[in-house]
């Protein structure tokens, strides 16, 4: 059977009520849609700058690690060499390696920062 009904002796079909949208909602639906463009903007800015901190973050990382990494390659030269660097000679006694830890301390908690950053997304 029709799904239209009878009222007050007229047949109604099911489908779009009411008018037709005038120029009023057009200039509305322009509005929204210039609303939304400007938010959209802001969300790609906001989202671009975080990748910027991120990026930045994660260089400052990078350079830490090989700052690190070149101290490690000098130990070994030296020890090739037949020296003893002091640092290590500090970590056999036990006299320095607090200030060792605290280095290695320093640096892990960079990199950890830098992994537990802020992530808005």
């Amino acid at each position: 059977m029709d799904d239209s009904k009878v009222v007050g002796g007229k047949v109604k079909k099911p489908g779009k009520r009411g008018r037709k949208p005038a120029k009023i909602d057009l200039k509305a639906k322009l509005e929204r849609s210039r609303q939304s463009a400007r938010e959209c903007r802001a969300r790609k800015k906001l989202r671009y700058q975080y990748l910027e901190e991120l990026v930045s973050s994660r260089e400052r990382a990078i350079c830490a690690l090989r700052e690190e990494l070149e101290m490690y390659k000098q130990w070994c030269m030296a020890m090739d060499q037949g020296k003893i660097p002091s640092e290590i000679k500090a970590l056999l006694t036990g006299e320095e390696q607090s200030k060792v830890q605290q280095n290695s301390t320093k640096l892990s908690k960079v990199v950890k920062t830098e992994a537990n950053s802020n992530n808005p997304w």
